[in-house]
């Protein structure tokens, strides 16, 4: 991994713009519904943003010690990634969010190498799409082993949240 610890979020706003389900201030931001103080170029009430999950928010594109290159920045490679989202027998789950329907395959087949290399289970989600328009829940898709796929799919099946 390399050592980058300046990179900067604008122009990107991928987590102010919906793609991260959250709840700003009571409101509720999911895909197609972005958070009402973004403008797009970033946050109209910044001095006043909440701590969770404003402050708390942890893209790994600017966390330090990044290990995604600079290609994958949110809003330019379509895809958002938390590293550490959540724990499977004692290994970091990683997940990776699209900022748009899909990921797009050259982040994702990134992705899935560093998952392979470093044996860090994935979740990726998708958007659902109805009649061209993107719908509030996602689809949670499970790279791993197949007993992380089987975990996974447990989960959603019972109607378990992943993290």
């Amino acid at each position: 991994m390399r050592k980058l610890s300046n990179r900067q979020c604008q122009p990107c706003t991928a987590c102010c713009d919906g793609w991260v389900q959250m709840n700003i201030k009571g409101t509720d931001v999911y895909p197609g519904c972005p958070c009402p103080h973004s403008t797009g170029k970033g946050c109209n009430d910044y001095a006043n943003r909440p701590l969770d999950p404003c402050d708390n928010f942890n893209c790994g594109w600017v966390i330090p010690n990044s290990p995604l290159p600079d290609w994958m920045k949110p809003h330019e490679a379509k895809v958002m990634v938390l590293f550490n989202k959540f724990q499977w027998q004692g290994m970091p789950v990683d997940v990776a969010i699209p900022v748009g329907k899909r990921i797009p395959p050259r982040a994702l087949n990134w992705l899935k190498q560093f998952a392979e290399q470093h044996n860090r289970p994935l979740v990726y989600l998708e958007q659902d799409v109805i009649n061209g328009n993107i719908q509030r829940e996602q689809q949670a898709i499970a790279y791993g082993s197949p007993a992380f796929q089987q975990y996974v799919l447990a989960k959603i099946a019972a109607g378990q949240r992943l993290w």
